[in-house]
C-alpha cells in the first residue's frame, strides 16, 4: 500500500501545523525548514501557492499520495452536494481515520498500521484496507487475537484524554465503535480551506 515515508517534522514545519500527530519540532523551531526558513514567511504567496499548500496539508494529514487524493476529489465532484465538504467526508470516513477517531490509534499512522496488519474487523469481518469506506451503521471492532487486544489497549491508554467525536459511538471497554452518521464539516473541523482545493482542481 503506497504511503508517504519521507520526513515528517520538516513537512509540519513547512506548513506551521502538526500534520502527523504530536511533534516537538514545531515548539523548538516554529519557522519553515531551510537556511532561509526564518525569513521565508515574509514573502507574499500567490493564490496558486496558497491553494497548493492547502491541498498538500490535507493530503499529508490523511497520509494519501497525489493520485489517490485526486481520485477522492473526482469522486466528490461526481456526487451531489458541496464538493469540498464531500471531499472531507470521504477522507474522514476512511477506515484508518475512523480507527484513529475512535481512539484505537494515537496517530493516523498507528491506526493505519493496525488496519493493515489485520487487527480490525468491520461488521465481523477482517478488513486490512486502510482506504475502506465506512458507512453509517458499520461496526468497527478490534479483533479477538491477544496481540490485537493488547496493541489496541495500549493505544486506548494513550488516547484517553483525546476528545470523542459525536458521529461515532465508542465502547472502549469492548474496543468497539459504531458509525452513527456521516460527519458534517463542523464535526471534522478541518485545518484547511477546502474551497481553495476545489478551485485548484477546477482550473
Amino acid at each position: 500500500m503506497a504511503r508517504y515515508t519521507g520526513p515528517r517534522a520538516k513537512i509540519s514545519r513547512r506548513f506551521g501545523v502538526s500534520l502527523f500527530g504530536p511533534s516537538k519540532a514545531l515548539d523548538r523551531r516554529n519557522f519553515p525548514p531551510g537556511q532561509h526558513g526564518v525569513r521565508a514567511g515574509r514573502k507574499k504567496k500567490s493564490e496558486y501557492s496558497v491553494a497548493l499548500g492547502e491541498k498538500q496539508k490535507l493530503r499529508f494529514q490523511y497520509g494519501i499520495l497525489e493520485k489517490q487524493f485526486r481520485g477522492y476529489y473526482e469522486e466528490a465532484a461526481r456526487r451531489r452536494g458541496v464538493t469540498g465538504e464531500i471531499l472531507l467526508q470521504l477522507l474522514e470516513t476512511r477506515l484508518d481515520n475512523v480507527v484513529f477517531r475512535a481512539g484505537f490509534g494515537n496517530t493516523r499512522q498507528a491506526a493505519r498500521q493496525l488496519v493493515n496488519h489485520g487487527h480490525v474487523l468491520v461488521n465481523g469481518r477482517t478488513v486490512d484496507i486502510a482506504s475502506f469506506q465506512v458507512k453509517p451503521g458499520d461496526v468497527i471492532k478490534v479483533g479477538p487475537r491477544p496481540s490485537s487486544q493488547q496493541l489496541a489497549l495500549r493505544m486506548v491508554d494513550l488516547t484517553q484524554a483525546a476528545p470523542q467525536v459525536d458521529w461515532l459511538s465508542v465502547d472502549r471497554d469492548k474496543l468497539e465503535a459504531t458509525m452513527a452518521r456521516v460527519p458534517e464539516r463542523s464535526d471534522i473541523e478541518p485545518i484547511v480551506n477546502e474551497q481553495l482545493i476545489v478551485e485548484l482542481y477546477s482550473r
